[in-house]
């Protein structure tokens, strides 16, 4: 059973210093220790309905083919080819008819990753085609999210025990993609999950916001380690974090009376926030670029049958966090550039900020380990 608490920081909790924010040589230790090790979200499972179906990401400098293959498994193969180490796919999405070819010198692989044709290679002594399949990072699923790890700690049940079940409410698992708005931002990945961890600032920053969830009514029930949120208040019954204030929608799956006044916000450390509302969810893909870049896709997902409806119009919502969101970027952004100044010193975080201080801590402890 959650127990929810109110945000609070320890005592003498600091900002970290500038140079985890603005350092290209801790840019690129984090992608060594944090990327290339943890279970980063790439997506979703519905973008691979079909046996062949594919989309590329980049994770920690290496491209990833994820695909499905005619037995239902997903894959995350590297984008080389065994021959030369020829990058092999150069589209983000599409699909694979049956194989997937090397446009160099045509080797050409199954759908499960074995190598099924060697061009001029059958009479090379020695030569195993068995012996040459496509390299793969590990994959795992959970509620409808693709999950890769070029090298992980731990298996994925491990490392994700704390939230597996938590969302069963939700049914995000057979919830479906209404809308995706993708941004580029001029600041480092980590105050993107910062700004994310308080609404200290919603009243300044998010007025719009603070009228229909009051910035001081959250409660965290993950407050320590790679998970870390909980939920705040809706304002007034019936209301929904929407361009009208309100919903005609239909609550997704099994939410509970008690929920339908609240918007859970989790962080989901090192690659993806999720926030859980009455009846959709959305969820914020977070991908460093460079030190002071990320590029951040927003994604909204609703219950299918409320998206076959005829009246169905996610705008209300996309429209409500666009602005949210850009409102975000923009802080975010004037705090990288407050970051790059010789001026700054680290300062003390507010009892607002305690997940804060408590992502800062899980963050040195991975960095360091």
């Amino acid at each position: 059973m959650e127990t929810f608490v109110r945000p609070n920081v320890a005592t003498g909790a600091q900002t970290l210093d500038a140079s985890w924010y603005t350092s290209p040589q801790v840019f690129a230790a984090e992608q060594e220790r944090i990327f290339a090790r943890e279970w980063l979200c790439v997506g979703r499972e519905e973008a691979l309905a079909r046996a062949g179906d594919f989309f590329t990401v980049q994770r920690a400098g290496e491209s990833l083919i994820v695909t499905r293959d005619a037995g239902g498994r997903v894959h995350a193969f590297f984008n080389v080819c065994r021959h030369r180490g020829t990058r092999i796919c150069e589209r983000d999405s599409g699909h694979f008819q049956g194989s997937i070819q090397c446009p160099y010198h045509g080797w050409t692989y199954g759908l499960d990753g074995a190598l099924k044709v060697a061009r001029n290679m059958s009479e090379v002594p020695g030569f195993e085609r068995a012996e040459y399949p496509l390299k793969e990072a590990a994959v795992a699923l959970w509620e409808g999210f693709v999950f890769v790890s070029l090298g992980a700690r731990s298996t994925f049940v491990e490392a994700f025990s704390p939230l597996i079940g938590r969302f069963a409410r939700w049914n995000i698992g057979g919830l479906k993609s209404a809308r995706t708005v993708g941004y580029d931002v001029a600041c480092n990945w980590k105050l993107i999950f910062l700004n994310y961890s308080e609404c200290y600032h919603c009243p300044l920053v998010h007025p719009q916001l603070d009228k229909l969830s009051p910035s001081d009514s959250g409660r965290n029930d993950l407050s320590e380690g790679p998970f870390l949120g909980g939920y705040s208040e809706m304002r007034h019954e019936g209301a929904s974090l929407a361009m009208s204030g309100h919903s005609a929608r239909p609550p997704l799956g099994t939410v509970s009376a008690e929920e339908l006044g609240r918007v859970y916000y989790y962080t989901i450390f090192p690659s993806f926030m999720l926030s859980t509302h009455p009846d959709y969810v959305m969820v914020h893909y977070v991908e460093p670029l460079a030190a002071n870049a990320t590029r951040v896709t927003c994604e909204f997902l609703f219950e299918p049958r409320t998206m076959a409806e005829p009246t169905f119009d996610p705008n209300d919502v996309v429209e409500f966090w666009d602005l949210t969101n850009r409102q975000d970027w923009h802080v975010n952004e004037l705090t990288q550039l407050g970051l790059s100044s010789r001026a700054y010193s680290p300062g003390p975080y507010s009892n607002a900020e305690g997940l804060l201080s408590a992502f800062d801590r899980h963050y040195r402890a991975v960095m360091e380990a």
